[in-house]
């Protein structure tokens, strides 16, 4: 194991996507994970580093797959620099800690340094680490960021309610470090990668200028060692091709995925339903998740690629914004139409993972089978389905050689299902 370190906040909110982005930005020759089911920030690691940006999620890859993933990920990197989600001891509902940032670095055995956002605060700083801290004594939580600093004045109260734990900076308010949300989090880069570069550029200078880089990058050295072997997919030469949306509506992917796909034997052809009127000639198609929402517009004009995608007569995997591009309409305008049912955007957050049973049968998912999975979406589709059986009821469409849900999977302890669609195309 490479020298690590875990970058966690108080909460979401606190400014850790910023903090870590920046670290990143700053150093060279990183490894960039995210803790959790995210596909957004894993888009800004990507840019920040050059490499593909990660997932680490003990709920659906299982906690014996963490360790060996981060040695597959972190192969020809310098340091890894571990986002995490939510809060340091959030983690699936429920379960205590099970898929928290707390449960991740204890796997690792990363220390971990705290983001705490210090608005409207000072002497109380040293109560909330102090909780941190000794929460959970198996935490290493060995350094603090202070984010949101109103003044150096300010910074200085701070420090000093800070005598037993390694300051490792202060960053002050500036709407210049700021990114832009929307209703499932951060804008992703693929819709505004030119102002996403210079905003990381701007970040990794904050953070060389106001955090002590050496220092948090002894606390990753002392990280101890971590003996085993790294995950890794198999390697087949490509015998069939696999069409994969990409593009500002289609940025949900997770790498392993991908990496499964082209051991198992698939060459990626990717394509963008937003410009390309023609699919790339292929034996399967994958639509991942997305914001198809807000492209409806541009989805629905591109008439041909529509067209096309209903009469494909080969394997379709979709997830979250696939379903609804397959659907009839989105919010009234028209879509794919290869499913019999209309999807709208509401006002209501479905969230959460699942436990899911494949009900019908599907040459990748095969009726009985068993997976685990995510759920984050705004929209609705007008009739339950077929597709999986979860605590929340049926959802997904299975249709001939279509599966379409809003479950999102990762595949690290299931490679079958790379498996499956490879042999599916012939």
């Amino acid at each position: 194991m490479i020298p690590r370190i875990v970058i966690a906040g108080t909460s979401s909110g606190a400014g850790k996507t910023t903090i870590a982005t920046g670290i990143m930005a700053a150093l060279s020759n990183v490894a960039a994970f995210k803790v959790g089911p995210d596909f957004i920030d894993p888009s800004y690691h990507a840019l920040a580093t050059g490499r593909p940006g990660r997932n680490l999620d003990a709920f659906l890859s299982t906690p014996e797959l963490i360790a060996p993933l981060v040695r597959h990920g972190s192969k020809g990197a310098d340091i890894a620099v571990i986002e995490g989600v939510m809060g340091l001891y959030d983690g699936a509902s429920g379960r205590g800690e099970l898929a928290s940032t707390a449960h991740v670095a204890k796997l690792l055995q990363a220390p971990v340094v705290l983001v705490v956002n210090c608005e409207a605060m000072a002497r109380s700083v040293a109560a909330i680490v102090h909780g941190y801290r000794t929460f959970d004594p198996d935490v290493n939580v060995a350094g603090v960021i202070l984010n949101r600093v109103g003044s150096s004045f300010h910074a200085d109260i701070l420090r000093e309610a800070l005598p037993d734990i390694p300051v490792l900076g202060a960053l002050h308010r500036d709407a210049n470090l700021e990114v832009p949300e929307r209703h499932l989090g951060l804008v992703p880069v693929a819709e505004r990668a030119p102002r996403a570069r210079r905003v990381i550029e701007h970040l990794g200078e904050a953070v060389k200028q106001h955090l002590d880089l050496d220092a948090l990058v002894k606390l990753a050295q002392a990280a101890p060692e971590l003996p085993g072997d790294a995950w890794a997919p198999r390697e087949e030469t490509a015998k069939v091709r696999v069409a994969i949306a990409r593009g500002p509506a289609f940025s949900f992917h997770y790498q392993e995925n991908l990496e499964l796909l082209a051991g198992a034997g698939a060459e990626l052809a990717e394509f963008d339903p937003l410009h390309d009127e023609a699919l790339p000639e292929a034996d399967a198609l994958i639509l991942a998740g997305g914001f198809p929402e807000v492209f409806g517009s541009e989805l629905s004009a591109n008439t041909a690629l529509r067209e096309e995608i209903a009469r494909f007569d080969g394997p379709i995997l979709a997830e979250c914004g696939g379903l609804l591009y397959l659907a009839e309409t989105l919010d009234e305008r028209p879509m794919c139409g290869v499913l019999p049912v209309e999807a709208h955007m509401g006002d209501r957050l479905t969230l959460g993972y699942r436990e899911a049973t494949s009900l019908s049968d599907h040459p990748v998912w095969p009726a009985g089978t068993t997976t685990r999975g995510h759920e984050f979406h705004y929209s609705k589709v007008s009739a339950a389905g077929n597709a999986w059986e979860h605590q929340r009821g049926r959802e997904g469409h299975v249709q001939g050689n279509v599966h379409a849900s809003y479950l999102h999977t990762h595949w690290a302890a299931t490679p079958e299902v790379a498996d499956r669609l490879v042999a599916a195309c012939g």
